[in-house]
């Protein structure tokens, strides 16, 4: 972004620059659909009174109530097994902790609650000298395939125990443009026996006890951040909320598969839980749509940041009964 940076509205007809001050270049980007209320000037601009966002679609349950019993959904990203910042004894705490192997009668009963686990992205890192399109050796083979057959023993152990959803990221081996599709399953030979198993889609979309999920593995909201300002990262997920399109910036800037007929990113009911994974930090907070605006029916929506497991040692535990999000910091300080 530069200072002298302005906004222009385009379509068929044509481009006009915008003028005012309501709608700011550090907000907006390439793709998004608005509507404007304005004048033109003398200059040949159109000065902005007023915009209009195409805001939240209708939500199921639009409100989010206490639902009985404590059930929880284990979300984490950032695994990056085979990379030298992922510690194995680190993840496999983890899974231990979401099968009831570790801790005292109290933390099994947590544990005896979860009932899905969500791993968004970036699940495996492939060495790049192993990963430049030239043929692998014999010697280098099992190099390239060992973080994969790590990441399956977890999964695995996971699977036997709990519903399991993983998508893929930016560094798995999987296609590059969105919307990215499964992780193929030969990739998994013992944990996708399971039928607790799927692999899925990212931007991934999944529904549990009627309350209704989306999220990628973070790509949209990274992209954003390169051609947009916001406090924090939450904000440009509330956006994408708004604006009704989980990646207005496919495909400018953002790699995307040339839909014609059809646009997979924009999200045509309303979420009550909105994440985005391989975020630097951790945070949520519960999105509101106040009434009287575009869209407003009252609509909440759960927007998490999931961190990046291999660097801060994180994992996001959501509460289904209210929606209330806690972090689970699986940390290790080894004495000499």
């Amino acid at each position: 972004m530069h200072p002298d940076d302005y906004l222009v509205l385009e379509d068929e007809s044509g481009r006009v620059k915008l003028g005012g001050k309501v709608m700011l270049p550090s907000v907006y980007v390439t793709g998004v659909v608005v509507a404007m209320h304005g004048k033109e000037t003398s200059a040949g601009e159109f000065l902005v009174l007023d915009v209009m966002e195409a805001g939240l679609p209708r939500q199921i349950d639009q409100s989010i109530k206490s639902r009985g019993e404590d059930k929880y959904v284990i979300f984490v990203s950032g695994v990056s097994v085979g990379s030298s910042k992922s510690d194995p004894l680190q993840f496999q705490l983890l899974v231990d902790h979401i099968t009831g192997c570790l801790g005292d009668e109290q933390e099994q009963r947590y544990a005896a609650d979860i009932v899905h686990v969500v791993i968004a992205g970036n699940s495996v890192e492939i060495s790049q000298d192993l990963s430049n399109g030239q043929a692998v050796s014999p010697n280098n083979q099992s190099r390239l395939s060992e973080p994969v057959k790590e990441l399956d023993i977890f999964l695995t152990e996971i699977a036997a125990s709990v519903s399991l959803d993983i998508m893929p990221g930016p560094d798995d081996p999987a296609n590059f443009a969105l919307p990215q599709q499964p992780l193929h399953r030969c990739l998994f030979p013992s944990s996708s026996s399971y039928s607790t198993f799927r692999s899925c889609s990212n931007p991934h979309s999944f529904e549990i006890d009627k309350i209704r999920f989306i999220g990628t593995s973070g790509q949209n909201i990274e992209d954003l951040e390169k051609y947009s300002d916001a406090k924090d990262r939450l904000e440009f997920m509330e956006r994408t909320l708004r604006w009704r399109h989980l990646a207005p910036t496919t495909p400018n800037t953002l790699g995307c598969y040339p839909y014609t007929d059809r646009d997979p990113f924009i999200i045509e009911s309303c979420p009550h839980v909105y994440f985005a994974g391989n975020q630097d930090f951790y945070g949520t907070r519960l999105f509101t749509v106040i009434t009287g605006n575009i869209g407003s029916e009252g609509q909440q929506v759960r927007v998490i940041c999931i961190p990046k497991f291999c660097e801060t040692g994180l994992a996001v535990v959501l509460n289904l009964r209210n929606l209330v999000c806690h972090t689970l910091n699986v940390s290790m300080q080894l004495n000499s």
